[in-house]
């Protein structure tokens, strides 16, 4: 499961959160396409007001790696690239970007999908500590993986994947457990 918020939406007016939301979509959307995520391979996306969440159904033909080694990448230089084309005066329109990664079991009932590995996403994306480190950064997204992503796929180094970039800078609460997570912030040296 993947989650993108936009950082900062609640400070911005409506109608540029509209023009947000429908970037966000279309960027996600297209570095799924991209990384060789078709249709197939995720449930419908499902809306979080300043964000949107994917579900990647597991498939042999796209691993979990390629989330890293594909999905992320594309969608870093889509947004860098978006960026690159807002005017300095027009920063209310610059997209940063928080995404989380994780991996787990999730539920459905009528009104959408729940459990708690979806709790522990959403609590990842929202920790402080990544806006945190999202704000002091200079590129426009920051990445922050489960325990169990960081421990299952990143720390193996797999093809395109860097463990050593990934550092365990966020710590939730998600029931009575804490959890870690493992932050990446790419580097964007296009990025202004």
């Amino acid at each position: 499961m993947l989650a993108v918020d936009i950082e900062g939406s609640t400070q911005r007016t409506n109608p540029i959160k509209e023009e947000l939301r429908k970037q966000v979509y279309r960027l996600v959307l297209a570095a799924l396409d991209i990384a060789g995520a078709s249709n197939g391979y995720y449930d419908p996306l499902i809306d979080r007001g300043d964000g949107v969440l994917i579900l990647l159904r597991p498939v042999d033909e796209f691993p979990k790696p390629l989330v890293f080694s594909r999905l992320l990448p594309a969608l870093f230089e889509l947004l860098v690239s978006y960026n690159n084309g807002i005017s300095s005066a027009d920063q209310a329109r610059m997209l940063r970007l928080r995404v989380v990664v994780h991996a787990g079991e999730v539920h459905y009932d009528n009104k959408g999908p729940f459990g708690d590995d979806l709790d522990l996403a959403c609590r990842l994306l929202d920790a402080p500590g990544l806006k945190a480190c999202l704000r002091k950064g200079t590129a426009p997204l920051a990445v922050v993986a489960s325990d169990y992503i960081y421990q299952s796929i990143i720390r193996h180094g797999y093809d395109g994947i860097n463990g050593d970039e990934f550092l365990p800078l966020v710590a939730v609460t998600v029931g009575l457990l804490r959890r870690r997570g493992w932050v990446y912030l790419p580097y964007a040296p296009r990025f202004r």
